[in-house]
Formats: C-alpha cells, structure tokens, sequence
C-alpha cells in the first residue's frame, strides 16, 4: 500500500511530462505529438485535473481502438496500458522522444511546461532541422550558382590557408576549391559556400549583416552602420570600421617606434566577431554591435548548447559549434582555434590589457559578450574585495586626479590610522599607486592612469 501512495502522490500535478485526462477525446492526440516532439511522457486516461482516479468507460474497447490511432494518425506506437489506481480503471500512454518530427493533422506541436505548444515560422523551421540530422547551412540553395561565388574572397582565403592546406596554391578553379571544403553537395552550392564566399549572402537570407550602432543610453543612439558581404568580409570591415570610427585609439612610443592601440584590445575583439558570425542561428535576426561610453555589447541570435554551461567558457571546454562547416572554414583559414579556446583568449587579451574580464551571458534568445572599458567600476572593486570606504576614495580620485591621507579621512570619517591601513590595501591590490616623498607630500594615483 504504501508503494502504491508514494507511485500517486508522484503523479498528483500535471507537468512537463505527465497530463491527465478523465475521459478519452481524439483531440488529445495532439498531446501524445507534443510530448514526442518534446521529452516524451505520460498520458493518464481516467484521472482528473487534480490527480484523482476517476476510471475509464469501456477499457477494453480503448486498449484496442488507441495503439491503431497513434499509428494511423501520428505513425508512433507508444506504450498503452491498464493499470488500476484505487480500484479505478485508469489508461497509461507512455510516449517515447522521437527523433523524427510527428504532426497531428499537418500541424507540430511541443510541450513546455504542462501547456501544448504549436510550432510556427521561424520556430518550426529550427524544429524541422533541428531533427532533420542536418545543419542549416548543409542545405543546397537550388538557384545559387558560382556566379553567386566571389572570386576576390576565394583568392584572400587561399593566401592564408596554405598553412594548413597546402593544396589550396594548386587549386585554380574556384568550384573545386569549394569542393575539397565539402561545400558543394550533388553539384549544388550549400548555404555555408555563400555565407563564407558569396558576394551578396544577403540577398538571400536578410538578417545575414552585423548592424554596429555607437549609445550614450540605451535609448540615444549616435550613429550606426550595418555591415554586409560574406562572412568573411563582416569580420574585416567591422574591425575596420571599429579602428575608423567608433573607437578611440591610444597613441604611444616603445623607444623609437609608434604605437596604436584600441581602447578595447584588438585581438578579442576579432575572436568575439568571428565567433558570433560562426556559431549565430541564420534564421533569427541579424547580429547586433552596441558600443557604449564604458562597455561593448556583441549579441548574435542562439543559445549555446546544452552540453555547454555559460560558467564553463572562462575555462577549457570542448567545442560544439552550431555551424560545423562555418567553424571549419574559418580554422582551416587560421582565424580561429578548433579546441574551444576562443573565450578563453578573450578573457586573457582583455586581462593584459588591464581591462575587466568580459561577462558571457545568455539573453533574450540569444548570447552575448560584454566587453568593459572601466577596470575601476563599482562591481569590479568589489570582485577584488575592496570596503565601501575604499571604494569611495577610488571614486574620489577618478574625478580629482589624486587623494591623500588627509582627505581619506574627511571623506570616509575614518582615523588616520585607518586611513593608512584603507590605503595600504588599496595599494597592495594594485589599484593604487603611492607618490611623492615622506610626509605631507604623499598622494595615491590610480595605477592605471600612474601607468601612462
């Protein structure tokens, strides 16, 4: 008895893989074709909305009439079963996950939650590939030609790939190029030839272009530029336009020489781009670039995948990318690394350039990179442990240039004993840095700007 309560109170809500129905409708299957487009699951018959065991009319004539429906209508056979529940004749229709997609009636439906969802446009387009066993850029585009193909780019892509595949220098024709890259099936340019080589990829898929916009708030935009061509190209003219005109440069000499950098390191800002290009989902919207006064946004469109946890990208992890022919291309150029180490270089080209570390995030359908230009930020000094007081003075001396003893102790209402230790913290964890001579005459900079 107790086996049996512990089975009921297991099965006394409805939930992502268990629904209960008190009598049989055909309308229902639509719930046995969501839950094996989904994770599969339980239809109980003859058990109300509160779990209750209520029976079933007529047992016999369902447990002959159903398997014949779910395979007539949906072409699955799950599971039906008699089971009693406190003396009540209750139903059991297990359904397995199908790897094929199942429609009821010409329409797909999923679960989320304990609701039926039916799938639409964009969505069930992703669901249909998505258990198709295929890539979306593997498909063939029927009236593409390699007149569609950009002669300039393939040339550009063989000077730098002769590393790693030397037979690129002997390979004249363009089509066979593409071939040995295994962007060509049954004689037809795939989706990826195009974005990778094509010279208008968006003529044909719209939100294929990076759009760059320059906020002083999230609502005051300044300017912005959207960027086309194939993916190979987006990556160059956003870096260049990055370096032209929404960045500012640092100017500064090693001995004789003259040196230019970004505000943002140039390097990690490129991994980031050519990362959000390779792994985006093409049938979303476009890839969006949002530089603001103190940070940079790159968001693309689709999350990572489920064997990816976004706290596992600060350290090694195996690499799952979304578009297995983009990623391939673009290693075999060399711009990226095939072992997942794309946001782990970026952490470390932003860490030797005395920035933040970038946050991973996923967000609104998507995953994004933000990028900060302030090390001192509020946050920031307290990830390095930093008190309230302490963080006040940092704050005092990014607006007055400088902060002594004295005016530590005015600020923070502190003892000039506490005021040293404050400061000699500040200092140990090198956000600060002591100048001047002994006495009245000592003062705290920010390292950084110390640096200069």
């Amino acid at each position: 008895m107790k086996k049996e309560k512990r089975n009921m109170d297991l099965e006394s809500v409805e939930s992502h893989t268990t629904e209960f129905k008190s009598a049989w409708r055909d309308e229902y299957l639509k719930s046995i074709c969501a839950f094996a487009n989904t994770n599969g699951g339980r239809l109980l018959i003859g058990v109300d909305d509160n779990g209750k065991p209520v029976g079933v009319e007529d047992s016999k004539k369902l447990l002959e009439d159903l398997p014949n429906k779910l395979r007539d209508i949906l072409g699955i056979i799950p599971s039906v079963r008699l089971e009693k529940k406190n003396g009540k004749e209750i139903i059991v229709i297990e359904v397995e996950h199908s790897y094929a997609p199942i429609s009821y009636h010409g329409r797909y439906y999923v679960r989320s939650g304990s609701t039926i969802q039916e799938l639409k446009d964009k969505d069930l387009t992703r669901f249909l590939i998505s258990n198709s066993g295929k890539h979306w850029e593997e498909y063939t585009e029927e009236n593409a030609s390699i007149e569609d193909i950009n002669n300039e780019t393939i040339e550009k892509f063989k000077q730098i790939a002769i590393k790693r595949i030397p037979f690129v220098k002997d390979e004249n024709e363009p089509i066979k190029l593409l071939e040995k890259l295994n962007l060509i099936k049954n004689g037809k340019l795939t989706r990826a030839a195009l974005l990778l080589f094509g010279k208008n990829p968006k003529k044909i898929w719209t939100s294929s272009y990076i759009k760059v916009g320059k906020f002083l708030t999230d609502t005051d935009i300044i300017s912005s530029d959207d960027i086309e061509g194939n993916l190979f190209e987006q990556v160059e003219k956003t870096m260049e336009l990055l370096r032209t005109k929404y960045l500012i440069s640092e100017i500064r000499f090693e001995g004789i020489y003259r040196k230019e950098e970004l505000e943002y390191p140039e390097k990690a800002l490129r991994e980031a781009i050519i990362n959000s290009v390779i792994h985006r989902d093409y049938i979303g919207p476009h890839t969006q670039l949002k530089i603001y006064p103190d940070k940079i946004i790159l968001w693309n469109v689709g999350t990572l995948p489920k064997e990816i946890q976004v706290d596992e990208l600060k350290k090694n992890h195996s690499s799952y990318p979304r578009n297995e022919l983009l990623a391939d291309v673009f290693f075999k150029a060399g711009l990226i690394e095939a072992w997942g180490r794309g946001t782990i270089k970026i952490i470390d080209e932003c860490k030797k350039a005395g920035l933040p570390e970038p946050e991973f995030k996923e967000e609104f359908g998507g995953f994004a990179v933000y990028f900060y230009k302030d090390i001192y930020t509020e946050d920031n000094l307290r990830k390095m442990g930093l008190n309230e007081r302490q963080i006040k003075a940092v704050k005092y001396v990014k607006e007055k240039g400088r902060i002594t003893n004295r005016e530590y102790q005015e600020i923070t209402n502190v003892s000039r004993q506490m005021a040293t230790i404050d400061l000699a913290e500040i200092v140990k964890k090198g956000v600060f840095t002591r100048i001047g001579k002994a006495g009245k005459g000592v003062a705290y900079q920010l390292t950084k700007l110390t640096n200069k």
